[in-house]
C-alpha cells in the first residue's frame, strides 16, 4: 500500500479528473512522481450508466492512467453537504496518502457538486493541518498534514487559469482515458439519453479548450488551472 503520495486528486465524481486534468497526472507518473484519486461520489444520479458501469470504467480509466491509488468515499451525489463528516472523510484521505499537492474541482461549474466539492476539498485541506483535530484511520490515530499547495483545475465553464501545464504528448492519450467512460460519452449505439457531454462534438470542446489554453504558451495542448494563493518562481527564465 502506497504510504504516501505526491500528488492527490479530488474529483466530485469519476470521470471529473479524467476529463480536466488527466494529462497533468500522466505527465507527472512519467517523471516519477506519485498520483491518486478520490472520488467523493458514484456519480449515481448520472443520466446515463449506472454505479457498476462508473466503477468498470474508473477501473479502466485508473489502470490507462497508471495512477497508485484510487478511493470513493460514496458521499450523495448532488446532495453531499459541506459538513463535519464529509470534511472529516475527506481530511482522512490527505492525512492517509500526505500529498504534496492536491488538485481539486473547479471553483464554480455547470454541476454544482463541482463548486461544492471544490470548497469542500478546499476547506478541509486547512483542518488536515490543524494538530488540534483529530481523526482516525484503520483505528490508528493520524497525524496533522496541509498539502503545500492547492490548485484547481478547470471544467466545463470557461474560467481564466492562473497557469497552464502543458500536456501535448499526451493528448491521444488523455482522449483515450475519457473514453474509458463509455457510458457517458459518444457512442452511436447508445439507447440512453442524451445530454450535455454524450454528443460527438463534446470531444471536439475538450480539444478546442485545451489548445485555447495552450496557444498562449507556445503549446498545442495545455490544461489549466487556478490558484489559492499567488504563485511564486525562482527564476522568471522558466516561465513561459
Amino acid at each position: 500500500m502506497i504510504e504516501k503520495l505526491d500528488i492527490l486528486v479530488f474529483a466530485s465524481h469519476p470521470d471529473d479528473a479524467e476529463l480536466s486534468c488527466s494529462g497533468t497526472i500522466m505527465k507527472h507518473i512519467d517523471e516519477g512522481f506519485t498520483v491518486g484519486i478520490v472520488d467523493l461520489t458514484q456519480g449515481e444520479l448520472g443520466s446515463r450508466g449506472n454505479i457498476e458501469t462508473r466503477y468498470l470504467e474508473a477501473k479502466k480509466s485508473s489502470e490507462l492512467l497508471g495512477i497508485h491509488a484510487r478511493v470513493n468515499l460514496k458521499l450523495a451525489d448532488c446532495f453531499f453537504d459541506i459538513n463535519e463528516d464529509n470534511k472529516r472523510l475527506v481530511v482522512e484521505q490527505i492525512r492517509r496518502f500526505k500529498p504534496s499537492i492536491v488538485l481539486a474541482n473547479a471553483v464554480q461549474d455547470r454541476h454544482p457538486d463541482h463548486g461544492r466539492g471544490a470548497q469542500l476539498v478546499s476547506e478541509s485541506c486547512f483542518l488536515s493541518g490543524l494538530s488540534s483535530y483529530k481523526t482516525k484511520f484503520n483505528n490508528e490515530i493520524q497525524k496533522s498534514h496541509r498539502p503545500k499547495s492547492v490548485y484547481h483545475y478547470i471544467q466545463d465553464y470557461y474560467i481564466k487559469p492562473d497557469f497552464v501545464l502543458d500536456i501535448t504528448p499526451y493528448f491521444d492519450r488523455k482522449m483515450e482515458v475519457i473514453k474509458s467512460f463509455k457510458t457517458q460519452f459518444f457512442d452511436p449505439k447508445s439507447k440512453e439519453p442524451e445530454t450535455p457531454i454524450s454528443g460527438e462534438e463534446f470531444f471536439d470542446f475538450i480539444k478546442s479548450r485545451m489548445m485555447e489554453f495552450g496557444r498562449p504558451i507556445g503549446a498545442k495542448f495545455a490544461e489549466g488551472y487556478t490558484v489559492e494563493r499567488f504563485l511564486g518562481v525562482k527564476n522568471l527564465m522558466d516561465l513561459k
